[in-house]
């Protein structure tokens, strides 16, 4: 195996058998630097068809265990992404969390859980919370427009034509 400056990304399933066979740190730790850059990639995929057939022990056990946190620190980085935008989106709504809950059809246990990172809704959940945000924030500019006072709590307000 000749392993060179290319990127670890563009290695065949062979060179990464062969750098996690006969490899030294130095090629390891380009193999775990890609698999972190990128934990559902074309490396890390490789890496697990090549652990597949490999002992639990020594490289193999390391990159499981680099395998796995990667996944677990970018789950949870996605979810906290996740959270901040349902965060974006009730503020911009004005309503409180219960009544946002409501409207979008889940529990306010279920909306704490995914302003708290805990679980992440599903993309037509977030495609209804956000319809929710924008049907709010327009009644609420109408009624700043037309010199109205704006009712914050977004109670008794009619919800236009859904789009």
């Amino acid at each position: 195996m000749i392993i060179d400056d290319q990127p670890v990304e563009f290695w065949p399933t062979a060179s990464i058998r062969a750098a996690l066979e006969t490899g030294d740190i130095t090629v390891w730790q380009r193999i775990v630097v890609a698999i972190k850059r990128d934990p559902y990639g074309r490396t890390a995929r490789q890496v697990e068809e090549v652990l597949e057939a490999a002992a639990p022990q020594g490289i193999a056990k390391a990159l499981n265990e680099v395998l796995a946190r990667s996944r677990s620190h970018l789950d949870a980085n996605e979810r906290a992404q996740v959270a901040r935008h349902v965060q974006v989106l009730l503020e911009r709504s004005a309503l409180d969390e219960p009544e946002f809950a409501s409207r979008i059809g889940v529990t306010r246990e279920d909306l704490a859980a995914y302003l708290n990172a805990t679980t992440s809704p599903q993309a037509s959940l977030m495609i209804r919370m956000r319809r929710l945000s924008d049907r709010f924030a327009k009644i609420r500019t109408q009624q700043t427009a037309d010199g109205e006072p704006s009712d914050d709590s977004g109670a008794g307000d009619s919800e236009p034509e859904s789009d």
